[in-house]
């Protein structure tokens, strides 16, 4: 069996993703997916921590519990789907990389609720979140990154020139045709990162990310 990893960049309420396996250090993109994290793709559910700022704090914190649960469970079905599809193509799937925002801690959800900065960081944490806890849950390994770090990090990890990676990651987009823009550029990245990485680097446990709060 050949490996094989998912890497994600997600939005609020879905995420791009892109499976990937590499050989003689020439990557091979094998899916390309854009998944939805909630089953009703409404402003409400988009955006969960806004939809919680306009409830009673008891109810908008189990609006934002049941919106994550949802999320995961979605998250879930799509990396077990795929993940069965590719074993059927000899492919192993035992990783995945995730692309993040600033990291910033966030604090207990009162705190959210009364800053709207914090507010947008908690929405997209929750979905990000959502991907980890169901990686973890299908047994993959994680890799993370964040965003502004990639360009840094990704010619010295996969031992290219940056021009020459930012080149070959184009050039799978000219294959596969439309869309290839920065979401499935940076999936693509972040599991190539995630192929690279030593197990001892990556995500083993199935717990909630550091950045989420709910109460």
């Amino acid at each position: 069996m050949k490996s094989a990893a998912l890497g994600f960049r997600a939005h609020s309420g879905w995420t791009a993703l892109v499976a990937l396996s590499v050989s003689k250090g020439v990557p091979c993109v094998l899916a390309r997916q854009r998944i939805h994290l909630i089953q009703t793709f409404t402003y409400r559910f988009r955006q969960p921590y806004h939809t919680a700022k306009t409830m009673p704090l008891d109810e908008g914190r189990d609006f934002v519990a049941g919106v994550r649960t949802q999320a995961r469970d979605l998250a879930y079905r799509a990396i077990c789907e795929l993940q069965e599809s590719l074993h059927a193509q000899g492919y192993r799937l035992m990783r995945s990389g995730l692309v993040l925002a600033s990291g910033r801690p966030l604090p207990n959800l009162p705190d959210i609720l009364a800053s709207h900065a914090l507010i947008h960081t908690a929405d997209g944490e929750l979905f990000r979140e959502s991907l980890l806890h169901a990686c973890a849950r299908c047994g993959l390994l994680s890799k993370t990154a964040k965003e502004r770090d990639l360009r840094d990090e990704a010619p010295e990890m996969l031992r290219l020139r940056p021009d020459d990676l930012t080149r070959r990651i184009a050039e799978l987009g000219r294959s596969l045709g439309p869309p290839w823009s920065q979401d499935e550029k940076l999936a693509t990245l972040v599991a190539w990162l995630a192929l690279r990485s030593k197990p001892s680097s990556l995500r083993r446990s199935r717990r909630a990310a550091r950045t989420t709060a709910t109460s």
